[in-house]
């Protein structure tokens, strides 16, 4: 085979690979989540399959003639790229969150493994002579690393923006498939059993693909969204990200709180500030319902909106009546970054409400962030944030004890048997350099007849229970939330 042919081939499956795994985490997101357990579960698996295919590749390119190894292995592995639709589909419906790791072994091992062994079996076949043994694995290695670069390049920032997930994974495989054909049929195989054994594997995995149907209402850059209509209320709508309830809004009523936490919200806000209009800095956007709320019930209110992904700002405005304008303003990006333009900016209040799954961002939680946020406050202003947590709250105690490294004065508001640490669930924190009154805001707590209590002084400090506050160069956030959901 010419050297050029032989090269091309090696960099399009190890950039296939690449394509594969950077989807792959997009085809588990409403199933598992976007967590570090995610990433690292799917990252093993497809480097398992390197692994694993690399070797096995070598091994029975060394007992069977390569020429009729490739077409195959390329026909094969794109079929089994297709079939890791459907598989991941099956199995994360039929509860594969309980193990990610046997989620992503069962859909990507098998394809990255197979793909992974053209390698070695187009090395068998251009070797012709033992003084070139250096050249020939040096030159198809590079070529390899350049094809699995270019893959995970056009995956992230081209495939994820043009296409669906199950789209980009077809079109991938289908093309493995193609190209497989080809070489099948180049290297003098039965051309008849070529042509039909392809069509059949193409046909049955594309339409059994394409029959199971995709979980997302709509694939945004960073995530599966669906919204979902309340046949209790006309103008409510759900908005589920991956795996999470992230917002309820109201369209005919913007001054209609739904969760408890967001009105735990609300009830921070109008103990920490005057009546009338302020000015609000949000860390996460979703359905943008709080910054409506504070519009509708607090008019000439000015809002800034710092949400990550700009395909959620567009589903909002399509589907949740989201209209933005001086008053509500959005700028999209990660907040980390944008935050610190706004040092100086002199807001009442900075609502946090980001989440990655069932996490705040980790590099949203430290110190060297919760310093950002009080740079963007107004001397006395007030930050209010959002998390979720399990039993024994170590990531609400170390973010208690970050903000109190930070702010003169720490509340939370949380029901009484989650305080307790007998059930999980949504906990608010308020941090401010001007004291919380908790008198104030238990009483409208119980106007609206919430369940929450507030911990301000030594019974938040007792919470904290004496942990490290959180910094950039510590803060294991998502491996917490992992070992203690599953506990």
């Amino acid at each position: 085979m010419n050297p050029l042919a032989a090269g091309a081939i090696v960099f399009f499956t190890s950039g296939a690979v690449l394509v594969l795994e950077i989807l792959a985490l997009r085809l588990l997101a409403p199933y598992v989540g976007v967590t570090l357990q995610t990433y690292t579960a799917t990252i093993a698996s497809v480097l398992a399959g390197i692994a694993a295919g690399s070797w096995v590749g070598g091994y029975i390119a060394d007992r069977v003639d390569p020429r009729r190894l490739l077409g195959p292995l390329l026909v094969a592995g794109g079929a089994l790229s297709i079939a890791a639709v459907p598989v991941v589909r099956l199995l994360g419906a039929a509860g594969g969150e309980r193990s990610v790791i046997g989620l992503t072994l069962a859909a990507f091992f098998t394809p990255a493994a197979v793909l992974s062994a053209v390698a070695p079996t187009m090395v068998k076949l251009q070797l012709r002579d033992l003084g070139t043994t250096g050249r020939v694995v040096g030159r198809l290695s590079a070529l390899g690393t350049a094809g699995a670069i270019t893959g995970s390049y056009g995956a992230g920032f081209i495939l994820v923006e043009i296409a669906s997930t199950a789209t980009s994974i077809l079109v991938t495989g289908g093309m493995l498939m193609a190209v497989g054909a080809v070489l099948w049929l180049w290297l003098r195989m039965n051309r008849l059993r070529v042509a039909v054994t392809v069509a059949t594997i193409g046909f049955l995995g594309t339409n059994f693909g394409s029959a199971l149907q995709s979980p997302c209402d709509v694939e945004t850059p960073y995530h599966c969204a669906t919204i979902m209509e309340d046949p209790t209320r006309g103008g409510g709508r759900l908005l589920m990200l991956d795996t999470l309830a992230h917002s309820y809004v109201d369209l005919d009523n913007p001054s209609h709180l739904e969760f408890p936490y967001s009105r735990a919200f609300a009830d921070v806000v109008d103990s920490m500030t005057q009546e009338g209009p302020v000015r609000a800095l949000h860390i996460g956007g979703g359905g943008f319902s709080f910054p409506r709320y504070l519009a509708a019930t607090r008019p000439g209110t000015t809002s800034t909106v710092l949400e990550l992904d700009p395909g959620l700002v567009k589903l909002s405005r399509e589907r949740l009546g989201l209209s933005t304008g001086p008053a509500l303003q959005v700028q999209t990006g990660d907040a980390r970054v944008l935050i610190g333009a706004f040092a100086g900016t002199r807001n009442d209040i900075v609502v946090g409400d980001a989440f990655s799954g069932l996490a705040v961002p980790w590099h949203l939680t430290t110190v060297e962030f919760a310093s950002a946020v009080r740079a963007a406050l107004r001397p006395g202003g007030t930050y209010v944030l959002n998390l979720i947590d399990y039993p024994p709250f170590r990531f609400a105690r170390a973010e208690i004890a970050t903000l109190a490294k930070v702010f003169d004065h720490v509340a939370i508001l949380a029901p009484p048997r989650l305080l307790a640490g007998e059930r999980s669930g949504n906990i608010v924190l308020a941090a401010s350099d001007s004291p919380i009154d908790p008198e104030t805001v238990t009483r409208r707590v119980a106007t609206r007849q919430g369940m929450e209590r507030v911990l301000v002084g030594a019974a938040a400090r007792q919470f904290a229970n004496d942990s490290l506050p959180l910094t950039d160069a510590r803060a294991p956030v998502d491996q917490w939330l992992a070992r203690d959901r599953a506990a």
